[in-house]
């Protein structure tokens, strides 16, 4: 939230308009996609599958030093690559359209505690929802952190950098826990709703799945590499945990992205809902292999103004979406990396501590005057 709200100056018109020229994009797209976007995906896959291949076999040998480098930064790589550019695009049915029962997001399964069906449901249908509104999506904060000036600070809030560490070298597991909204229902009777405690068994067996192969089954097979191995295998989810944490947290929380009240999406319309995607998401720059790394969520703003949309064409979209930008004079929050990264931690920092004044929310909804005639 902002002093000043930062789309005051539109009508509900001209919302309305940039709804629909919003529309126009999408419906391009669609209209256009096609093989070389399944080639595409169908490419990702296949080299993601022989990297991770080749990593774990050079594992193998992975009591040579040189070795454990070679075979730890490419399974990092295909771990990234997994979640980012194919689990997470493919979980959000961006490609469902080439009908592929192997590619699609009703039987892909991903390297990740996480079970998809669970990941869908409080990524796809709660935060692409209610994005940035406070109450209702549970992507902000956590859970764990006070992510603006009008919520009520606690004590607890003063370590909330260490919460944010923790939850970015193991951000597969506070994913999970997320998933299951595990603080909420742990409390009172709810662990016992039948509900609740099958979807705990789901993500208790993942996890079994996850360990087993990547902390026993690999490390075995790797012979008297077993102790190295155990250790590349434990870096790479470690680093594919904080990249894609820091990923995530570039998109959604630098200075300058929107969080929002609930009373401000009552009524929302299309175009009041695209603007909310809009202030309530920043974008990476950077080049294409930056892009690709963060499964082109570095196009977060894109993404969730389209979230079915196939993700090699955010880059082309993103140049009409910032066009719109400058159309409406609307601030296009984007950055390097280290600036964003920087800028979300200041925020994590600053929210840690108490706040004198209160400021006023920002809505998208249109003002009383505007509505009339």
């Amino acid at each position: 939230m902002t002093a000043i709200d930062p789309t005051a100056h539109l009508t509900a018109a001209q919302i309305e308009e940039l709804g629909r020229e919003l529309d126009a994009i999408r419906d391009e797209v669609i209209a256009d996609r096609g093989e070389r976007d399944a080639a595409y995906i169908r490419k990702v896959i296949a080299a993601q599958r022989k990297l991770e291949l080749a990593s774990r076999a050079v594992l193998l040998f992975s009591f040579f030093p040189p070795a454990w480098l070679i075979g730890t930064a490419g399974l990092s790589v295909a771990k990234i690559m997994d979640n980012m550019e194919i689990g997470h695009n493919i979980l959000h049915g961006q490609w469902d359209w080439m009908r592929d029962p192997k590619i699609h997001s009703t039987t892909w399964e991903w390297d990740h505690v996480s079970p998809s069906e669970q990941w869908k449901h409080a990524h796809n249908e709660l935060h692409h929802t209610y994005t940035n509104v406070i109450g209702k999506d549970n992507d902000l904060g956590y859970g764990i952190m006070r992510v603006d000036e009008d919520q009520r600070w606690y004590p607890f809030h003063l370590g909330q950098p260490l919460w944010n560490l923790l939850n970015a070298c193991f951000f597969e597991y506070g994913i999970a826990a997320y998933d299951l909204q595990l603080g909420k229902n742990l409390r009172g009777h709810r662990r016992k709703d039948p509900e609740f405690r099958a979807r705990a068994g789901a993500v208790g067996r993942k996890i079994r799945k996850q360990v087993l192969k990547d902390y026993v089954l690999h490390p075995l097979l790797s012979g008297p590499s077993f102790l190295t191995t155990l250790a590349a295998t434990f870096t790479a989810n470690l680093v594919r945990n904080v990249w894609t944490h820091s990923v995530i947290m570039c998109g959604h929380f630098p200075e300058g992205v929107q969080i929002f009240e609930r009373r401000s999406i009552e009524g929302e319309t299309r175009g009041q809902w695209y603007l909310r995607q809009m202030m309530g998401s920043a974008n990476i720059s950077g080049s294409r292999a930056m892009h690709f790394m963060t499964g082109n969520l570095s196009h977060q703003i894109e993404h969730h103004l389209f979230p079915d949309l196939p993700s090699n064409r955010y880059a082309e979209v993103a140049v009409k979406v910032r066009a719109l930008f400058d159309k409406y004079e609307l601030a296009y929050v984007s950055g390097p990396l280290p600036k964003q990264v920087v800028s979300a931690w200041r925020k994590v920092f600053r929210l840690s501590l108490p706040n004198r004044a209160p400021r006023r929310p920002v809505t998208t909804r249109p003002r009383p005057a505007d509505i009339t005639g």
